[in-house]
């Protein structure tokens, strides 16, 4: 090269006296004219092959020619043009001695062809959509920076020789240089959309996709919506639409690929494993075993590689990242050290100090844009992890069979969703760090021996101390979270269970006895929580003092081993930025390795959940209609797993197409599974099933969706409003729809939540009966609803003049009255079939449906006498003449239907004004979470503050404040030590300055861990007051509270809500006050060093505030809008595991998982640009950070002769921290933030309306009262709220002691507001009840309802013991409670079982039948025997045998009591000294039966209806 440029007559190539050792330095001619002109043209020319190729394999549409284009191309021939001008002008002018410029003639040469490639790049990238181009940005970067140094030659020589010596070459110089400028600034900015033919769909796209790269680097293309947020509080509709990579749609159908391949894979392996082939014939249950195990163990692996494919490519170009910003973060202490040693050496020119400063400053800026976006690639990944997970979990719950659902409930499901994707998104994020680490940490240990030599094994062997200690208390830690999560777990599930029985809580009083059980969780949860939060101050005091410890005994065994070793400012400094360094890896690498085993058990579980059997679809034939048997079963034996015993045996049934069919047996005989069977939802053992055309399905246990009444009915059908009518009233749902507020746009809570037992059933059947299917299997439809109400379905819609009389129908029942009717009966006994054929055949054979029947008909002979054509027309149920017309619907409450329950449904009052908005809302129930908007107000840390008590705030300041003072002064004194002068090689007293820098360190060491455990204490006393004053305050708000609000929205208050009070909230505050004290410290620091720095301090203090109060604002609106799409994920999960069965049966799969699709996006879409602002507000904190490095190094630098090199270290030192720090304060803030919100949704049921006082101080009562059981009602009236229709109007009756009166009227009479009104579960508008002459509204409503007792028609049992379920008190001894099974039929069950009283029932009972749960509840009632007993029939699922049970016990052992019974069997009251008819709130009627039927009036009618008379 020298000689290429000797041939020119330049200097060499390099001269070191030119450029470093002089105090104006600049490079050689040759080097500008070369080097300088090729390095850009190089780049470009080794890349743009590979860069052909990536554009090539990326085409995203062709865009048309714009004005950025336009420009780039015409400014690019300009530059080319400039070259060969050059070229010509040297050719023209010089060819004489055309050798002696060969270089002149080469460089524009290469640097004009490099332009024209550029050109054609341009045009090729405009071909293949790329928008804004990274490749050519360097290159013109490249360009310009290489130009740099020839523009500061030329601009000097214009200067000293003056323009005009040689104008044209300064001119074209200098507008060449203007042209690479204005090619730079364009290639900033992003070109037009592709052209597409397609129109775009999103309504708000993300503006990511319009940014150019540089936007994109620097997230400046998230301002728009951090400067929204901050003007006004952000709403969902201001929220980008999702990107297409990261739409569940385009994410789950790549993974499910890549799923199903490994599937199919994994299954080859198993087979190949077969049992025969690994252990032989004589085990094949091990062998079994075995398998399972293996499949389970590799499942796990198998979802990690299918993860792997999907999204390792984008992930793995985030890593590069990583891998870059390593390297710019270890360049930094190597720049210090430079700084330093120029500080120190007195010759040094003053320019290479500003060159160590400036680079200081771009190193950094490099390291914190790299990092950035390698952790916007992983939470990118992370994203998407999640969503393909969720999508795949969901898809797996509506597939699986019911043998594996049983082995996961509900909770695990939803857990699978919500805790196990989130722990694989901190996989992604940390996932790396599990091999950078040790790297880092070898490093860090590398570099510190070049300073310090063996003394950095000393800094290791602290390491090895520090981190064992750490590892134990983590381990420590793991185990009492265990304790703490067993403790959370039983608290929640019986949370669930409370809130699901709260109805039943309050009719029993059992709300101490269940506060007292959550409470007893709670202390052990809270007791585990403090001894692991000790842990982690001890954990928490040895990380934040390490840097300290380390440098101290590597310090200390540096100076001690050798008196020659002298500790200046480059080693101390040098090594304490190491030692800063070096705490990221280590922090990272246990967390990280402990983040990883936690996902792979995650991994595990969920590969374990997706490899679960799944219901085989070839197990039913489903063909398409044609003549014949609609529904055929051959041979068939059925179980409900695979290894189970066989619960259906030998049926043979095939069923004419258009016929009806019964299925009769006892409870537990293998009806509902006959069904199943039917459906496919078994495990056929041998057989074959076939069913023709399209099936509709009602469970026995009617699923109803949180939507409204209609989107129930339709079900995804399209609206046929004729036939919808038809239906509705087919089914007997006008009546309800017109009580209903909003008639059938009325939102439907939770679970059915408003509406009465047989008004759930009928809206199923109704759904079924709308989808006009060619099979119908109903299972015990007719089971919940009043007995006219059921023969009016039979007659309208099942029966054979109904509306499917032509379709094949097989029902399920207990009642017999409808048999007659039907052309088939199926007899099943212990899972199977022991007789069949038509009603009179079956009588005929005198087996022992004939003896079952005539056992019945005795009893039941009134009801059953039920001759076909005989009704006449009126006794078609017409309801509209019991019905009370609503005056106004927008405001007309419901008492929900007709089994009674009392389900109130409360609507906010309305203003006059608001009454079209009334109309439009009153059909909304539930009250979704909404989400608070702004930031959070003063008076919510008040409170929590106010909780926490002045006593513990007082010393955690003191203690910060002692702590900072601490860690200045052993800074200093370091400082100091470093500046210390060195006397004959060594340096004085340095045992007594060791002595000091350790104490002070050891003092700082135990601050922290005072502060840390004094606010852990503190969160603890707050956080448990506040979950207390939750809990009372939710167990005293009265009924309407809960339907009004969600089970998810309680619950959620009582998980999340409170595990954010417990933990999240401590550990934010003791992160952001160490940050800001830090801080503090900092600044104090850089300030005591060079004080001019105020003069940038305090303006980029402002400007922080400013970008932190912009980030804030958004970021909170961000993380309440993204947890209040949250719920409804989960809460649409949970409702489709629970109602699998339906979706199956009706192939509604596809609409649910677009639904769930939609849901999942919706809550990205507010997730997404929540990870992005925080990346948003770190690239620009730490900017801001940067400059203060930048201020602090050159104001040093300006000062050299006055400061020392150990302050020097000291600040720039220090000062390196903050970029970290800022955006840590700022994170840790906004996480209190987030967080302190929490506090105010647990609050936020502190001031809604409560129930009366549970009991009163000097209550007048009786121990024994009441003694007679008299009820007296005084001009009693009754309204759900203020202004409403009354719903019991004026009623006045005096009920004698041991009288047994039954209460009879149509839906919506009043019948049970008569119940609620006597347990006070709604308090009187007007008038008195008085029991035995007291009157109830004056004691506490405990003293009232623990005395008298109602079987309610729900059965509701806890999950606890048998014994728990009937006496939560232990008030009773153990002879009393097995009486009191004896005489409600249970004592031969429950001596049956292993347990016996001990016997644990699980969550709502579910491991009872229908009809056990039914006697537990009446068994509660015999062992309270009050004086007063109200029955709300409750025989609606029990088969005639029990229900006669029942009735026999009730008769015989409450003889003594008062009996109520709102009955919706008329003949059930028969004998019954009184029957009140209720009619619109009236007392309608009120004698004994025989002489109300002689006075042929309202109850006359209704017994002819059911055709009692």
């Amino acid at each position: 090269m020298d000689y290429f440029c000797s041939l020119s007559g330049l200097d060499p190539l390099w001269d070191w006296n030119r450029t470093w050792y002089t105090p104006n330095p600049d490079l050689t001619q040759c080097f500008q004219n070369t080097v300088l002109v090729w390095v850009p043209c190089i780049y470009l020319w080794v890349c743009a092959p590979f860069y052909y190729l990536y554009l090539h394999s990326h085409n995203r549409g062709y865009i048309r020619m714009s004005c950025l284009c336009c420009t780039k191309m015409v400014l690019s021939f300009l530059l080319a043009s400039f070259g060969f001008v050059e070229f010509f002008y040297i050719l023209l002018e010089r060819h004489s001695e055309i050798q002696q410029h060969t270089v002149f003639l080469v460089s524009p040469v290469i640097r004009s062809l490099s332009v024209v490639l550029v050109v054609l790049l341009i045009q090729y990238e405009r071909r293949q959509g790329c928008r804004s181009s990274v490749f050519l940005f360097i290159y013109w970067l490249l360009a310009i920076v290489c130009a740099l140094v020839p523009l500061r030659a030329k601009i000097q020589l214009a200067v000293e020789e003056g323009f005009s010596s040689d104008a044209v070459r300064y001119t074209a110089f200098f507008s060449y240089f203007a042209l690479l400028l204005a090619e730079l600034v364009l290639s900033c900015f992003a070109d037009q959309r592709p052209f597409s033919t397609e129109p775009n769909k999103e309504t708000n796209p993300c503006p990511d996709q319009d940014a150019s790269f540089l936007s994109k680097i620097l997230f400046w293309w998230f301002t728009g919506l951090v400067v929204k947020g901050y003007r006004k509080p952000l709403k969902a509709e201001d929220l980008w639409s999702l990107r297409k990579d990261d739409t569940s749609e385009k994410i789950i159908s790549d993974l499910e690929q890549e799923w199903t391949m490994e599937c199919a894979r994994l299954q080859q392996k198993t087979d190949s494993l077969s049992p025969t082939a690994t252990l032989g014939s004589k085990m094949p249950d091990q062998a079994q075993l075995l398998r399972k195990l293996q499949k389970e163990q590799s499942s796990g692996f198998c979802l990690l590689r299918a993860l792997a494919r999907v999204f390792g490519p984008y992930f793995l170009s985030g890593t590069l990242c990583l891998v870059v910003h390593d390297v710019f973060m270890f360049s930094i202490p190597q720049v210090l050290s430079l700084l330093l040693a120029f500080m120190s050496d007195a010759d040094a020119p003053l320019w290479k100090g500003y060159f160590y400063a400036a680079l200081m400053f771009l190193v950094s800026c490099m390291q914190s844009l790299f990092n950035h976006q390698y952790m916007y690639s992983c939470f990118t990944v992370g994203m998407r992890v999640k969503t393909a997970v969720m999508g795949l979990v969901y898809r797996k719950s509506l597939v699986i069979t019911n043998a594996a659902r049983r082995t996961c409930t509900v909770g695990e499901i939803v857990n699978l969703v919500s805790a196990d994707t989130q722990k694989l998104m901190d996989f992604v994020v940390y996932f790396n760090a599990v091999w950078l680490a040790p790297i880092e940490i070898t490093l860090c240990l590398f570099f510190l021996w070049q300073h310090l030599g063996p003394s950095a094994l000393a800094g290791i062997a602290t390491i090895i101390l520090i981190f064992p200690l750490n590892g134990v208390i983590a381990k420590q830690r793991s185990k009492l979270q265990e304790v703490q999560m067993k403790h959370t777990d039983g608290r929640i599930k019986l949370m669930n269970e409370i809130l699901n029985g709260i109805k039943i809580l309050k009719f029993y009083a059992w709300e101490k006895a269940f506060l007292e059980r959550v409470l007893g969780y709670r202390a052990k949860e809270l007791k585990a929580l403090k001894k692991s939060q000790i842990l982690y101050s001890i954990s928490i005091a040895s990380f934040n003092s390490s840097t300290f410890l380390i440098a101290f005994v590597m310090f200390g065994v540096y100076v001690l081993i050798d008196e020659g070793n002298v500790l200046d400012a480059q080693k101390v400094f040098v090594s304490m930025a190491l030692i800063n360094i070096l705490k990221t890896p280590l922090s990272l690498l246990p967390f990280s390795m402990s983040t990883t085993m936690q996902a792979l058990v995650s991994l595990k579980r969920l590969g374990k959940f997706l490899c679960q059997e799944e219901l085989k679809s070839d197990s039913v034939d489903r063909k398409p209609l044609h003549p014949g048997s609609s529904v055929l079963v051959e041979n068939g034996t059925f179980s409900w797993s695979k290894d189970g015993a066989p619960c259906l045996k030998r049926i043979n049934v095939s069923v004419a197409r258009g016929s009806l069919v019964a299925v009769v047996g006892h409870v537990g005989s293998g009806k509902s599974s006959l069904l199943s069977a039917l459906l496919g939802e078994m495990e056929k053992k041998n057989g074959r099933v076939s069913l023709q055309g399209s099936v509709a399905y009602v469970p026995q246990q009617a699923w109803i969706q949180n939507a409204t009444l209609r989107d129930n009915i339709v079900f995804g059908q399209e609206r046929k409003e004729r036939w919808y009518q038809r239906v509705v009233e087919a089914c007997a749902l006008v009546p309800d729809l017109e009580i209903l507020p909003a008639g059938d746009e009325t939102e439907i809570g939770e679970k059915g939540l408003n509406l009465s037992g047989g008004q759930k059933q009928r809206v199923s059947l109704a759904r079924a009966v709308y989808r006009e299917a060619d099979v119908y299997l109903l299972d015990d439809p007719l089971s919940a609803v009043d007995a006219h109400v059921g023969q009016h379905i039979f007659e309208k819609v099942i029966g054979p003049k109904g509306v499917l009389r032509d379709r094949t129908r097989v029902l399920v029942t207990h009642g017999l009255s409808y048999l007659p009717q039907v052309d088939l009966i199926l007899v099943l006994v212990d899972g199977e079939i022991t007789e069949m054929g038509s009603y009179q055949e079956l009588l005929n054979r005198q087996g022992a449906f004939a003896e079952f029947i005539r056992a019945y008909t005795s009893t039941e002979c009134k009801e059953s006498s039920v001759h076909k054509g005989t009704r006449k027309s009126s006794s078609r149920l017409s309801v509209t003449d019991y019905m009370p017309i609503p005056r106004d619907l927008s405001q007309e409450q419901i008492v929900s239907g007709d089994t009674g329950s009392t389900s109130l449904q409360n609507v906010e009052p309305s203003s006059e004004t608001d009454q079209p908005q009334a109309a439009k809302d009153a059909g909304k129930l539930t009250e979704a979470d909404r989400a608070k908007t702004g930031r959070v107000k003063m008076a919510i840390y008040m409170e929590y503050f106010k909780t926490i008590g002045l006593a513990l705030i007082l010393p955690i300041i003191f203690l910060y404040v002692f702590q900072q003072a601490a860690s200045i002064s052993y800074n200093y004194w370091l400082s100091m030590w470093a500046d210390d002068p060195v006397v004959n090689g060594t340096q004085l007293d340095t045992d007594f300055k060791l002595g000091v820098y350790g104490a002070l360190g050891f003092a700082q060491g135990i601050a922290i861990f005072g502060t840390t455990v004094a606010i852990s204490v503190g969160g603890i006393i707050a956080s448990r007051h506040l979950h207390q004053d939750l809990l009372h305050n939710m167990l005293r708000s009265p009924m309407s509270f809960f339907e009004r609000t969600p089970s998810g929205n309680l619950l959620n208050r009582f998980s999340k809500e409170v595990d954010a009070i417990d933990c999240m909230i401590p550990d934010g505050l003791k992160m952001m006050l160490g940050y800001l004290f830090k801080l503090l410290e900092i600044c104090i620091i850089v300030l005591l060093a060079t004080p001019i720095t105020a003069v940038i301090i305090l303006p980029l203090g402002l400007f922080y505030g400013f970008i932190q109060s912009f980030y804030v604002a958004t970021s909170c609106q961000l993380r309440r809008l993204e947890s209040v799409s949250r719920s409804p994920i989960y809460t649409h999960f949970n409702e489709t595991v629970q109602g699998a069965s339906v979706i199956r049966a009706f192939g509604e799969q596809p609409r649910f998982i677009l639904q769930t699709n939609q849901r999942v996006d919706e809550n990205q879409k507010s997730y997404f640009p929540r990870f992005v602002a925080t990346r948003w507000l770190a690239v620009n904190l730490e900017f801001l950070g940067n400059c203060i490095v930048l201020s602090a190094a050159i104001f040093s630098v300006m000062g050299k002769g006055i400061l020392s090199p150990g302050i020097v270290g000291l600040s720039v030192s220090h000062a390196l921290q903050v970029t970290g720090i800022l955006s840590w304060i700022v994170r840790s803030w906004t996480d209190v933030e987030n967080n302190i919100v929490s506090v105010e949704r647990v609050k936020e049921y502190a001031d809604t309306p409560k129930e009366a006082a549970w009991t009163l101080e000097n209550s007048p009562l009786s121990p024994a009262w009441p003694q007679t059981g008299t009820i007296e009602l005084r001009g009693y009236g009754l309204q759900y709220r203020k202004g409403l229709e009354w719903a019991l109007k004026d009623i006045s009756i005096h009920i004698q002691e041991r009288e047994k009166v039954g209460i009879v009227g149509r839906t919506g009479a009043g019948k049970s507001s008569l119940a609620l009104g006597i347990f006070r579960i709604l308090e009187a508008a007007k008038g008195e009840i008085y029991i035995d002459g007291i009157n109830i509204a004056e004691i506490g409503l405990h003293e009232l309802r623990s005395r008298i007792t109602i079987i309610p028609q729900d059965p509701v049992l806890f999950s606890g013991t048998l014994r728990m379920n009937l006496d939560p008190f232990d008030a009773y001894s153990d002879e009393e409670v097995w009486n009191s099974l004896e005489l409600a039929h249970l004592k031969n069950f429950v001596s049956g079982l292993p347990d016996r009283l001990n016997h644990e029932c699980s969550e709502g009972g579910e491991n009872l039948s229908l009809g056990q749960r039914q006697l537990v509840c009446l068994a509660r009632a015999l062992l309270r025997k009050t004086k007063i007993l109200v029955l709300d029939e409750a025989t609606a699922a029990v088969d005639l045998e029990t229900d006669n049970l029942i009735q026999l016990t009730i008769r015989s052992q409450f003889e003594e009591c008062t009996v109520l019974t709102i009955a919706h069997r008329l003949n059930t009251v028969m004998d019954y000294t009184r029957v009140i008819v209720m009619d619109k709130g009236l007392i309608v009627e009120s004698d004994s039966p025989s002489n109300l039927i002689g006075q042929r009036g309202h109850f006359y009618r209704m017994c002819r209806e059911a055709s009692l008379v």
